[in-house]
Order: structure tokens, then C-alpha cells, then sequence
């Protein structure tokens, strides 16, 4: 009699498991997706940071403006450098895409001494 009323019982939440698991897998993959990405920008952030204090420091040391763009683009895949003097230093702006359409462009400023070796 016990065994009667385990099998009935069991028989209605046949296939149940399959069903629940097939609805959470997409959500568990864009949620890995997503984790994913945003480890990967910011990895990519740390390279374009690196790449504008690099990129300073050559429009410091007299290098043309150009050496400094072709250094962050080169450090970073898309990436974009403006220059700007204020009074002794020398302010580099780098931005490139964050590599997800969902996350903002990343921006990254480094500032370096003009005429500094």
C-alpha cells in the first residue's frame, strides 16, 4: 500500500526536473555571458590605463603626438587618444568600447611632467 501511493504520487511530477532545467539554463548562460564580459572590460580598462600613462609619458619626453596614439591603439583594440598641455604637464585622454554593447565606452587620463626623463 505504501509502495502504491510513492508511485502515484511520483508519476504527476514526471519530467519536472528536465522542464525546470530547460528554463534556467538560458538565464544561468547570459548570466555567465554577462560575468564574463564585464571581466573582460575590465581587464581592457587596466590595459587602456597602462596605455595613457605610457602614451604621457612620451608627449613628455618630446615624442609627437602621434607615437601616443599609435601607443594606446596599439595597447588596446579601438582605442583613441587626445592630447592636452596644462602649464608643466602633459594630460592624455584614451578611450576605446568596452568590448559589450550593455557596457559604457571606457575612458582612461594620465598626466605626466613635460620635459621630465
Amino acid at each position: 500500500m505504501i509502495r502504491a501511493l510513492a508511485v502515484r504520487g511520483s508519476s504527476g511530477d514526471r519530467g519536472s526536473v528536465v522542464a525546470e532545467f530547460a528554463v534556467a539554463l538560458p538565464a544561468v548562460a547570459l548570466v555567465l555571458l554577462f560575468a564574463g564580459g564585464a571581466l573582460a572590460a575590465g581587464a581592457r580598462h587596466v590595459r587602456l590605463q597602462d596605455a595613457a600613462a605610457d602614451a604621457a609619458r612620451l608627449v613628455a619626453r618630446g615624442e609627437p603626438v602621434a607615437s601616443a596614439e599609435a601607443a594606446v591603439s596599439r595597447a588596446v583594440a579601438g582605442g583613441e587618444a587626445s592630447v592636452e598641455h596644462r602649464d608643466d604637464l602633459v594630460c592624455v585622454v584614451a578611450s576605446a568600447p568596452a568590448g559589450l554593447p550593455a557596457l559604457p565606452r571606457l575612458s582612461a587620463a594620465s598626466c605626466a611632467l613635460a620635459g621630465g626623463r
